[in-house]
């Protein structure tokens, strides 16, 4: 693709720029009621949840879409999973055509959201939007609800600025199931590669350096996740009677995890890559506050915080079958389950890491355990290209939507479906961008959205959304 005329500085959009700012500031209001009705619908993509209440959602999303008045078409869509005879989750697919050589913008969210969790570690209900000491805390009111209102709400403000005059094209894609592995991603990619063609790409399900400091995330981790089961007998036996000579399938779970950490805590797995590159400053007492470490708990592994969180391996047990504290008795387990969750340094594909995770386990199954792998879940890791136009006007777009300048970020989450749009469109410049700050918790209980964050993040992409109406292509 040729290089887009940018906008001159003989031709000034002050004015234009300080109107949308106004509208973007004065649309809030009517955007955060549209939020708190988007996380009063509990949709979640697991089979185990009502699955009619995400379709509620998806039609509540694609009813914002059509109120705006800027798309040619607003469609509720589902993709076959392959290998599969299943659809997956219903998604949002909106578009209006360019007009007079202008770009298109793909604008990217999800409407899907995590289960709650135990409720009674939520101090209000998870369903019920509630404005606490300048934040929206509910299940979705930061990931990633508030992602689709910054696009809906930065769409109202550059329409009523612009009128006619916006000629930009624009593409929305709200997918429905980003938390329960994104299964249909690539085949509604394939399915309606027309309709999502763009020129950039924005993928509102990042966060920012702070809540008043903006961040783009030029780097993510990728991920290995899959389960593990170990076994060691046919059946339960008396721990009285065999314990000291009969391995049970707890002990050898145990010393075989053991195996994956350093004594620092740091990931001892051959294989597991790390990525060499500067981070920012960024302290321990920083790191305490806003993950929360308890006063006697010390961080772990070695070298900047930064480098641990976004170049470095992570492996985290996450989940575990066995007897409950409840139902224990004197008996020696014959196998136990367990689900490991493995971040991978970016540069390293998810599929070498699990074969060095599965190597490194089997190396280590002691006595003889027998180890079954099932239910393996692969994403690569991404790094932004970032001298393309589309990332200067989104640093100038922060700068003057949040009035700080940007920090380039790296994340130690994952977004494995980007390396889909990578390959699906090779040429669209990639923009991660967010809405939520250190404190956000996303995935936790009291998960919530600072409404000042929310605020900039609307002035951010409405900025944006106008400029690129001043480019040609």
């Amino acid at each position: 693709m040729t290089s887009p005329a940018l906008p001159s500085a003989s031709n000034p959009s002050g004015d234009r720029d300080a109107a949308v700012l106004e509208a973007a500031a004065s649309g809030i209001p009517s955007a955060l009621s549209d939020l708190g009705h988007l996380v009063r619908i509990p949709g979640m993509a697991w089979p185990a949840f009502d699955q009619t209440q995400l379709e509620r959602s998806a039609d509540a999303v694609a009813a914002l879409a059509t109120g705006t008045g800027v798309f040619d078409e607003v469609r509720v869509l589902r993709a076959a999973i392959p290998g599969t005879d299943e659809l997956g989750q219903p998604a949002i697919l909106a578009r209006r055509a360019a007009k007079n050589g202008k770009p298109t913008i793909l604008l990217y969210a999800h409407h899907d959201v995590q289960p709650p969790g135990d409720d009674a570690l939520w101090e209000t209900p998870p369903f019920e939007p509630t404005v606490r000491d300048g934040r929206l805390y509910g299940r979705g009111a930061a990931d990633d609800k508030a992602g689709i209102m910054a696009h809906i709400a930065s769409i109202r403000a550059v329409s009523e600025v612009l009128g006619d005059d916006l000629e930009l094209g624009i593409a929305m894609f709200i997918e429905g199931e980003e938390e329960y592995g994104s299964r249909s991603f690539a085949q509604f990619l394939s399915d309606n590669k027309e309709a999502l063609r763009a020129d950039a790409i924005v993928v509102a399900d990042s966060g920012n350096w702070d809540s008043v400091t903006p961040g783009l995330t030029v780097s993510l981790r990728g991920n290995a996740r899959f389960t593990v089961r170990v076994r060691t007998l046919d059946h339960a036996s008396h721990s009285g009677m065999f314990g000291g000579a009969v391995p049970d399938a707890m002990m050898a779970t145990v010393q075989m995890l053991a195996t994956l950490w350093n004594a620092d805590g740091s990931v001892a797995v051959d294989g597991l890559a790390e990525r060499d590159a500067p981070t920012p400053e960024y302290t321990e007492e920083t790191l305490r506050d806003e993950a929360g470490l308890l006063p006697g708990t010390t961080p772990i592994g070695g070298g900047t915080i930064l480098s641990r969180i976004w170049n470095k391996p992570a492996v985290t047990v996450i989940g575990i079958d066995a007897t409950s504290v409840e139902a224990a008795s004197n008996t020696l387990l014959p196998e136990v389950t367990v689900v490991i969750s493995a971040r991978v340094a970016p540069g390293q594909t998810g599929q070498e890491a699990y074969q060095a995770l599965e190597a490194h386990l089997r190396a280590h199954a002691p006595h003889g355990a027998e180890l079954t792998f099932s239910d393996v879940d692969l994403g690569d890791g991404f790094l932004v290209d970032t001298s393309g136009w589309a990332v200067a006007l989104t640093r100038d777009a922060m700068r003057d939507g949040y009035g700080a300048a940007p920090v380039d970020l790296g994340v130690g989450g994952s977004i494995p479906f980007i390396a889909d749009l990578v390959r699906e469109f090779p040429e669209a410049q990639i923009l991660v961008t967010g809405v939520e700050d250190p404190h956000s918790r996303a995935h936790s209980p009291n998960e919530s959205l600072h409404l000042d964050t929310f605020r900039h993040a609307v002035a951010t992409e409405a900025l944006l959304l106008a400029r690129m109406n001043d480019v040609v292509r």
